[in-house]
């Protein structure tokens, strides 16, 4: 088996406060994060455009994250890095624990039921992804937030102990989903809606899914190698 990549705590360049820049950089994540919450209002986005609705939404999530963030409450938008040291017992700021877990459903959902849309498809010979999406979504997007509330996610945890490993996992999701979703995106525009297509279609995005998980696992996306507990480093 191929080693793990590890990153050493104590060869990571250390910085006391965040740049502007890389301040506003974080910020549109977070606009996606939360701009993605309502899954059945994303599904009629991809399906008819934008409408009054979304602007709306849009317009909130805007006003709130930027209030957030001025006041240094969303994670790589604070004025100084909160974790210094990846194995301190330090406790996990309210904002985080929210922001992550919003970001898991984000991560875990749209997939979740992307491929059960797929495979239903693929079984009956009919679409039902607007269904799943309305009935199933957001069932779903509360169990992740019980999840959050109880800390039993990586990141979202009552302690920020685990940072140097949970970090790595969190990111892993990250890349799979952010490759994988995209590219079948555009499939789903060019291929035909027919047995065949939907079984491509299916092949590629389990495929991709689980190549960027592999790479993750081993360390080689970025942010995904774990960090070997020691010294001073900064958590991003």
């Amino acid at each position: 088996m191929r080693p793990v990549r590890v990153e050493s705590a104590s060869t990571r360049k250390i910085r006391t406060r965040n740049k502007i820049y890389y301040r506003f950089a974080h910020w549109p994540i977070w606009i996606a994060v939360f701009f993605l919450a309502p899954g059945p209002l994303m599904f009629d986005l991809f399906e008819r455009g934008m409408d009054w609705r979304l602007f709306t939404w849009l317009g909130i999530v805007l006003i709130g994250t930027g209030i957030a963030g001025l006041c240094g409450q969303l994670p790589g938008v604070e004025p100084a890095p909160y974790i210094i040291r990846f194995t301190e017992d330090k406790p996990n700021p309210l904002y985080r624990r929210i922001c992550y877990t919003f970001a898991w459903s984000a991560a875990i959902n749209y997939a979740l039921f992307n491929l059960a849309g797929l495979t239903f498809a693929i079984i009956s010979g009919k679409w039902r992804l607007k269904q799943i999406y309305e009935y199933g979504y957001f069932p779903a997007f509360a169990v992740v937030l019980v999840l959050g509330l109880a800390g039993l996610l990586p990141r979202v945890k009552a302690s920020t102990k685990g940072e140097g490993t949970e970090r790595r996992y969190f990111y892993g999701t990250l890349w799979s989903v952010a490759i994988a979703q995209p590219i079948l995106g555009l499939l789903w525009k060019i291929l035909p809606r027919t047995r065949g297509a939907d079984e491509v279609k299916l092949l590629v995005f389990v495929a991709i899914l689980a190549a960027m998980g592999l790479c993750a696992r081993a360390g080689l996306l970025p942010r995904t190698r774990t960090i070997v507990p020691g010294e001073l480093a900064v958590s991003d």
